[in-house]
């Protein structure tokens, strides 16, 4: 039985992951920050009904010896490094933290593994993000990165990081450079699940109106879903690499307001209001990915329709707020 290691267990991609390593029959063991709202650490996985199949350990990613004490009693065939303070506009206002976290956090794993057990896989989860202010149309491997907010910046030294260690080291250190990726599991801070929140109130009457920023920024939206499958797939190889996961549609906020009130019958346009209050400091405006490489080489691709994840997420939002209301 391999076993796998997880940081970042508890979130939208770390649950998805765990379900689908545990159909493969690994062992998978997650790291989990303690905090004071332990209670609800493992909401995404009990959603999934899988909490009780995974093993979660206590650790930090600001804590060099946690980590590495943890590396070598699990021992891990596979480490996938998914934890982050990942919502982009916190970041401006937590760049320090975001720093700790996003980027430093991501060598203090990478240490961890070179020190405890250098023979495992591991999986940097860099973001679509880094390309920032876009320098080519389509972004793919090659495309140059222009960072635009603190949480980007982050990535971006832990994706050179993740490089510099396979080069540096031969260690089997691959990073998944994955576009915006939703599903029901997603946080309500993001805009996507923010607007099917959004319908769900509307529709049940417990809302009126959906404040949003900037409705013209466009993204290239998959599900998580099929994306830990590429993740996977990466660790699978005989070298490491990095790839651009993607489906290579892209899709502005407005149209994904449209799609997600639809489903429900609403009009987006009689609910939406923009607010200044949520609009960032420095834009990211158009981010569409190439997905060629992952295709070729992993036998990859995007498998849920952008309409069919928006309902998925809409019914799902819908569903908790009627137990809320039971």
């Amino acid at each position: 039985m391999p076993t796998a290691f997880i940081t970042g267990i508890t979130g939208q991609d770390g649950a998805y992951l765990s379900q689908l390593l545990l159909g493969k029959g690994y062992r998978v063991v997650g790291l989990l920050r303690r905090s004071a709202s332990a209670d609800m650490v493992g909401e995404r996985l009990r959603w999934l009904g899988i909490i009780d199949d995974v093993e979660l350990l206590d650790g930090n990613m600001t804590d060099l010896s946690s980590l590495i004490r943890l590396i070598a009693d699990t021992r891990p065939d596979e480490v996938y490094n998914l934890a982050a303070q990942s919502f982009v506009a916190a970041s401006w206002h937590q760049p320090i933290l975001t720093g700790n976290v996003t980027g430093i956090g991501a060598t203090h794993m990478l240490e961890a593994v070179r020190i405890a057990h250098a023979g495992a896989r591991f999986y940097q989860a860099s973001s679509s993000e880094m390309f920032g202010k876009i320098q080519a149309t389509l972004q793919n491997e090659a495309t140059p990165f222009y960072p635009r907010s603190p949480y980007a910046v982050a990535k971006l030294y832990a994706h050179w990081m993740t490089v510099n260690y396979r080069e540096s080291f031969g260690m089997h250190a691959s990073s998944g450079i994955l576009f915006n990726h939703e599903s029901p599991l997603r946080g309500i801070e993001f805009v996507t699940r923010k607007i099917t929140d959004g319908v769900a109130r509307i529709k049940l009457g417990l809302a009126s109106e959906l404040k949003l920023g900037n409705l013209a920024a466009t993204r290239d939206w998959g599900h998580a879903r099929d994306y830990v499958q590429a993740m996977w797939l990466m660790l699978q190889q005989a070298s490491p690499d990095d790839y651009v996961v993607a489906t290579g549609r892209t899709t502005s906020i407005a149209e994904f307001c449209r799609i997600a009130f639809s489903h429900a019958g609403l009009n987006w346009q009689d609910h939406v209001v923009t607010d200044a209050a949520f609009m960032r400091p420095a834009e990211v405006d158009v981010l569409q990915g190439d997905p060629t490489k992952a295709r070729q080489v992993l036998g990859w691709s995007s498998q849920t329709s952008l309409e069919d994840m928006a309902a998925e997420m809409v019914e799902a939002d819908i569903a908790r707020h009627r137990v809320r209301m039971a």
